[in-house]
């Protein structure tokens, strides 16, 4: 049983001015759920259904130290986003991630520069865990990665996948001081990537969905992307959504190392 408090504070970490104070997230749904309880994100409690609970009986009987409070439907109607509220939610608390320069040096990483939309950020950190891409940094401006827009629609990927809030031209100055290492980014008037040597180790910038790379950042940027429409010189859309751009270019990335 929910108490009116309870509900209450559930309800306020919807918003991130609370997410920030209680440094929680919320995550719904059985798919969402079950990521949560595979990963090293810790848990601070699960709210299902009875149906949910009798359904995962034996894997919560090997995690007593989970705190589950089971709710009736109609509970979960006045907590739940989903337009079709799905049997369980959970509050988990915000991992708390470092990187070092060394460890970015030896992989694959994108910088995502004011990502404003939630559901493309979390597309986006759905197909850095395809990819298998371990650290995605993001200008502050960016929205917040534990909205729960972005959560839902990482499918999981969110618990795998490393988020850093960073100052923008301090990381890429840091980068762009390393030998061997490149920084590369998405132009209207770059180098074909099809034709582009592409290494296995580097940082991808990917601009915001309406102004693109910002001047600010350019001039760190030392290889210039362009993924070209076909036919080259046909009538075509203005730019592609900043997702599917960051699959194309991922996917291309990836591809040079087979």
């Amino acid at each position: 049983m929910l108490s009116k408090n309870k509900i209450k504070f559930i309800n306020s970490i919807k918003k991130k001015k609370y997410r920030e104070i209680h440094q929680c997230f919320f995550a719904e749904g059985e798919k969402l759920v079950d990521e949560l309880l595979n990963s090293n994100v810790q848990i601070i409690e699960i709210f299902a259904t009875t149906d949910w609970i009798n359904k995962n009986k034996q894997g919560l009987y090997l995690r007593p130290e989970l705190d589950v409070t089971e709710i009736s439907e109609d509970n979960l109607n006045k907590i739940s986003l989903l337009t079709t509220p799905n049997k369980v939610f959970a509050i988990a608390k915000q991992p708390v991630y470092e990187y070092k320069i060394k460890e970015i040096c030896t992989g694959l990483s994108l910088f995502l520069e004011n990502i404003n939309d939630p559901g493309n950020f979390g597309t986006i950190i759905r197909i850095a865990d395809w990819f298998g891409i371990k650290n995605i940094f993001c200008s502050k401006e960016s929205v917040d990665v534990y909205n729960p827009k972005v959560v839902q629609t990482s499918m999981g990927a969110i618990y795998r996948v490393k988020i850093h809030y960073v100052e923008s031209d301090e990381l890429l100055r840091d980068l762009s001081k390393l030998e061997n290492f490149n920084i590369y980014g998405t132009f209207l008037e770059g180098n074909n990537i099809y034709q582009e040597s592409l290494d296995k180790n580097g940082l991808i910038i990917m601009g915001s969905e309406s102004h693109g790379i910002s001047k600010e950042l350019e001039p760190l940027i030392n290889k210039k992307l362009f993924i070209p429409n076909y036919p080259p010189n046909g009538e075509t859309s203005e730019s592609l959504n900043i997702s599917v751009a960051t699959a194309i270019v991922c996917s291309e990335f990836r591809r040079r190392m087979f």
